[in-house]
């Protein structure tokens, strides 16, 4: 399918990596490059260096980016990999990163990768389809603690126990094959108090799997650690997350980051020789403005955090 993607808190974003027209810049979650394009705009003698593990993000990308192929560089990688691709492209460092953490909605819609409860379709949800684990693995073969765990921990599911032991169940039967039979299952294992809340019964848990299958949360953090080291002084470090998972991390990076000195307090003297390396720009996270909200739903849970390397 055509890959259209329409960018969450795109004027926000761009705006606070106060873009140089010569400066370097890196988009970590290329996507359909909504954010990429308007990055590359206002380049000159800059470049922007373009990642995404998606390999049809990628091809879309290149096509909405070719009025400015001559500043432009797109490479097939994780954003937890930026520092390797950096290396490689023999760039010490940049003037600005930006990191977009949500499922782009080309992924979320096509019924193939089986990202949704919505539609009926193989159990994958890897973003990066070249090879590695599936939804399929994860809920076939993966121990009903581990679902568990992963339900309550990356879906915030409250009956996680409920649904890891149907899954569990229905799998010693036969395997579990499609999304819509992943889904019911889920429905099926929730107390009727819980089938009236306004969102899908499975939209916690495909969440949960989806960050499993894809292991999201461990990239994020490397991303986070590569991203502030990789910085020029005065360069600034934009990540947009949908959940408060992904929030916490990046809150509390940006927070160690910009902490310096641990010594404690009594002792006369630092001695642990740690300096403060970002200071955060949003004290409070930028959220999506009503205008944005009306033509975008999917921006209702998006936050924007900003730090500046120092």
């Amino acid at each position: 399918m055509e890959f259209v993607h329409q960018s969450v808190l795109l004027r926000p974003a761009v705006e606070a990596l106060a873009i140089r027209p010569d400066g370097i810049y890196l988009d970590g979650t290329l996507g359909g490059a909504g954010h990429s394009y308007q990055i590359a705009a206002r380049l000159t003698t800059g470049r922007l260096i373009g990642l995404d593990r998606d390999e049809v993000a990628l091809a879309a990308a290149r096509e909405r980016l070719k009025p400015y192929t001559d500043r432009v560089t797109l490479v097939h990688s994780n954003f937890a990999q930026l520092a390797q691709v950096l290396d490689r492209l023999e760039i010490p460092a940049v003037d600005g990163m930006l990191f977009d953490l949500g499922v782009s909605s080309p992924q979320l819609d096509d019924a193939e990768r089986g990202f949704s409860y919505m539609h009926d379709a193989p159990l994958d949800m890897r973003m990066d389809r070249s090879g590695g684990l599936t939804a399929y693995e994860v809920v076939n073969t993966w121990p009903e603690a581990e679902l568990k765990r992963i339900l309550y921990t990356y879906g915030e599911e409250r009956y996680a126990p409920r649904i890891a032991a149907a899954i569990e169940k229905r799998r010693a039967e036969k395997p579990i094959e499609t999304t819509l039979e992943l889904a019911e299952i889920i429905r099926g294992a929730m107390p009727p108090q819980a089938l009236r809340e306004k969102q899908h019964p499975a939209k916690r848990s495909f969440q949960a799997i989806r960050i499993a299958v894809n292991d999201e949360l461990t990239a994020v953090e490397q991303m986070l650690t590569a991203a502030v080291d990789r910085l020029n002084p005065g360069g600034r470090l934009a990540v947009i997350t949908f959940h408060s998972l992904e929030d916490r991390i990046v809150k509390s990076a940006f927070q160690a980051a910009a902490q310096g000195c641990t010594c404690p307090k009594e002792f006369p003297v630092c001695v642990c020789g740690k300096t403060p390396k970002v200071r955060i720009l949003t004290r409070h996270p930028i959220v999506a403005d009503e205008a944005e909200l009306a033509e975008n739903p999917r921006a209702r849970s998006a936050k924007l955090r900003v730090a500046e390397r120092i």
